[in-house]
């Protein structure tokens, strides 16, 4: 299960970051479009001079690009020795209507970064024509970097061609909003399989990743912070209000892989206490493999999980390390496998599975955890419990609870994750009790997003 084979060859201006001061401090609330795509200077460019005008680009410019079709060779956005700062960003946008799309090919990846920081490329749409490019991928060292409106296609036709990577050299404060990435063969492939590269401090938040090969995503294990500045201590890297879906396009077998992963932290040394927070995410199918994978540091809440063909959430031992500080709770889970697997954890770290609403093959299965407080039943009985769970995404589909059907005796006790961001809120953002067990602390009508394979807003 996600074992994930390597393809070849965070936090960002005008976001609010994750900590990196101390992993007990909640991170960033809920996120809107960043204000800084339309900061700074503003400098216009067309398909015949935008290289030129990127090149000379300083501290606070703005590029903006004309709509119309970039093509040319070498293809795509070298973002090359730009270096802005935190109060002067280094914009590179889209045209406020219109697109400007970039064709990608088989020779390079399409917005290449090198030596690159305080940078934010917003409002683009990149078709790489499925000729092999990656979308966006790092060739050198950057950091803080927004990733902010894109729409990348054409990646697909091989697992091992990425959407968005940072294979090859150590990242830091990233944030990727509001992307929609679309059949490619991974959506998102951050660090790198022989656990180099380390992604940290990031925010992955927004988007849409569907219709797969592999991964919708995957954060790689670390072996080290080598090449993070010490100055960066223990740090949460954030990935909420994500939509990911897999379909009938995944690859199966030994080649199978789940819609997120995320693996552990470095086992000692600076690094080890980093967490992920996963919550406010909508999961949708995957017709081999589980919807999400993780290891190491995980809270794991308010998410949304429904998988038809196999199991929902898997939390075990992977690529040289094991479970350790571990919250799973107030998740709506609709699986026809195992709803919610914890096991194989290390010694000396609390592990908990509470205020769930789960309704699966086998509900819960873990060992060495605290289970408590939680709702359970086989899948059919989900119609008894939520309005339509067996519906269609943008149509039909429902997860909310019916009248009293989640709500419990007393409430789940929520005093143990206050150190996460978000922690007492739900799917919908509204603040729960803890009364009522799964992803929505209200039952009846639901007053929020109705489920579907678009941007979460």
């Amino acid at each position: 299960m996600g074992s994930g084979t390597t393809p070849p060859s965070t936090t960002t201006p005008g976001a609010t970051p994750p900590s990196t001061a101390n992993p007990t401090t909640p991170g960033p609330s809920a996120a809107a479009p960043s204000a800084v795509c339309s900061s700074g200077n503003p400098i216009y460019a067309t398909p015949a001079n935008y290289k030129e005008k990127l090149a000379a680009l300083k501290p606070g410019d703005r590029l903006v690009l004309a709509e119309g079709v970039y093509q040319d060779s070498p293809p795509g956005l070298p973002i090359f020795g730009l270096n802005g700062t935190a109060a002067q960003p280094i914009v590179i946008t889209g045209p406020a209507s219109g697109r400007a799309l970039l064709i990608g090919t088989s020779t390079h990846n399409t917005i290449r970064f090198d030596d690159a920081s305080y940078v934010a490329v917003c409002n683009i749409e990149i078709d790489g024509k499925d000729q092999g490019g990656f979308g966006v991928a790092v060739q050198g060292p950057a950091h803080h970097i927004t990733l902010d409106g894109l729409t990348i296609r054409g990646v697909g036709g091989d697992q091992q061609v990425v959407g968005i990577s940072t294979t090859g050299f150590p990242t830091w404060n990233w944030t990727i909003r509001r992307n929609t990435i679309i059949g490619a063969g991974t959506g998102m492939y951050l660090g790198n399989s022989d656990g180099s590269s380390a992604f940290v401090a990031g925010l992955i938040e927004h988007n849409l990743v569907r219709d797969t090969i592999g991964y919708n995503t995957q954060v790689k294990y670390q072996t080290s912070r080598a090449g993070i500045p010490s100055t960066i201590g223990p740090a949460v890297t954030i990935i909420r209000h994500n939509v990911f879906s897999k379909s009938g396009n995944s690859s199966t077998g030994g080649e199978a892989r789940p819609n997120l992963l995320v693996d552990r932290f470095p086992l000692s040394g600076a690094g080890a206490t980093d967490r992920y927070e996963i919550y406010g995410n909508f999961f949708w199918q995957n017709p081999s493999e589980a919807l999400f994978q993780g290891n190491g540091n995980v809270a794991f809440h308010d998410n949304v999980l429904v998988n038809d063909s196999g199991s929902a959430v898997v939390i075990q031992p992977h690529d040289g390390g094991n479970p350790r500080q571990v919250a799973v709770y107030a998740n709506t889970i609709v699986a026809s496998g195992t709803g919610i697997s914890l096991y194989g954890g290390d010694a000396g770290y609390s592990r908990v599975v509470t205020g769930n609403a789960v309704f699966a093959g086998v509900p819960i299965s873990s060992s060495g955890c605290d289970v408590r407080n939680n709702i359970t039943g086989s899948r059919a009985s989900a119609s008894a419990a939520l309005n339509a769970p067996f519906g269609v995404p943008g149509s039909t589909l429902d997860l909310y609870p019916k009248v009293g059907a989640l709500r419990g005796a007393t409430a789940f006790d929520l005093a143990g994750f206050t150190s996460y961001a978000d922690y007492n809120r739900d799917f919908n953002g509204t603040i729960r009790d803890g009364f009522v067990r799964g992803a929505y602390a209200g039952e009846g009508v639901n007053p929020g997003w109705a489920l579907a394979l678009a941007l979460k807003p």
